[in-house]
This record gives C-alpha cells, structure tokens and sequence, in this order.
C-alpha cells in the first residue's frame, strides 16, 4: 500500500516538468492562493447532509436515502474528470478504501459537478459517480470556490473549457473533500483540502467509518 500524499506531490513534480513554464507558474500560484484557506463556511461534524438527488454517469437518479439506507456512506467531492490529482485520487480510494468499506457495509460515492456524460471517463470504476451539476451539493456544503479569471487560460490550454465541461456558467469548482455520513444522514466527518494537489488519507477515511 503506497502512500497517497507521497504519490500526489511526485504527480505535482510531473505535471510542473511537462507543462510550459509560464502556466505551471499560473497553477503553482493559483494552489497556493488557497493553501492555508480554512473552508470557514464548511459543514460541520453533527450537522445535518443536505438532502440530495443526483444523476450517476447513465443518468439515473440517486438519493441520499438509497445511499444511507443499509449503511453509512462516504462521499469523495472531486473536481473533475480532467484533474489529474483527482483520478490518482479516486483509484487510490478504490484499491485501498473500496474492498474494506465493503466489509464494513458502507457506501463509497464520488460528486463532482462534471456533467453526466462527461464523468463517463471515470467508468472504470467500480463505485457510483454522481454529477453536482451547477455545484448545488457544494455549494450547500459550502465547499465551493470561484477560480480566479487569471487563471482559466492557462486550463483551457492543458484540458478544454471547464465551464463546458461542467455545463456551468460560472467558473466554480469544489474543494477536494471527503464527507462520512451515518444513517441517520448526520455528517460524521468531514475533511476539506484547499490545495488540490493534497488529499484526505485511505487510512483516515476508514478511521472514520469504523468509529461510527
């Protein structure tokens, strides 16, 4: 089992080494605006999830009420398809979270306000995917930010428009963030990262669900 911080700053180290200098120093600048950000507005553990339906990447409808129905579930907030750090992220949680949450009767479930289709990439994954299209979800949870305007062409030349491929008007986008709600649908954990290129630890993740 590797450790998962240690494979998101060699990633950093390589997207810096393969993009043109000028960008790499927009999104170096860009992180670190937000480092040491504390997401004061963020739920807090003891209150209340907000109740929720959400399209998975067919399009069919989920509820936080099927997700808590036989268990506690956890929900991985992400960025988007595109981010690279979420992808290591997301397979992370799959190896190393995925099997012992099973084991444990709880649900792992991944948001992002990416559009339906376009969290199809994420196929190979073996939990639901949900799309937060508009950052409804996020922003109720008060883990969103605006980008920076500075910022967006330095994306558009790495990945596209953002703002298509998650059908919003506004350059929004969640803090990476991992929430465990128990059945009672009360947030029992919450843990939102500002940078990022940072992740919540597998072995923080099971801590959680196991102290329930």
């Amino acid at each position: 089992m590797g450790d998962l911080n240690t494979d998101l700053a060699e990633l950093r180290g390589n997207v810096a080494s393969h993009v043109p200098a000028e960008i790499a120093e927009v999104l170096k600048a860009d992180r670190e605006r937000f480092v040491g950000v504390v997401a004061e507005a963020a739920a807090k553990p003891g209150s209340a999830m907000p109740d929720f339906t959400l399209p998975d990447a067919t399009g069919a409808r989920v509820s936080l009420g099927e997700l808590v129905a036989d268990g506690p579930a956890v929900l991985v907030f992400y960025r988007g398809a595109w981010c690279p750090y979420c992808n290591l992220a997301l397979r992370t949680y799959q190896q190393e979270v995925l099997p012992e949450l099973e084991n444990l009767g709880a649900r792992l479930v991944a948001v992002s306000p990416q559009l339906p289709d376009d969290s199809l990439s994420t196929k190979d994954l073996e939990f639901t995917v949900l799309s937060d299209v508009g950052n409804e979800l996020g922003r109720a949870l008060g883990i969103t930010f605006r980008l920076d305007p500075a910022t967006k062409p330095a994306f558009d030349t790495l990945i596209g428009d953002v703002e298509k491929l998650n059908g919003a008007a506004e350059w929004e986008l969640p803090y990476p963030t991992v929430l465990v709600v128990d059945r009672e649908r009360v947030i029992r954990f919450i843990d939102v990262h500002p940078d990022y290129t940072t992740r919540t630890d597998p072995a923080d993740v099971l801590a959680a669900v196991k102290a329930l």
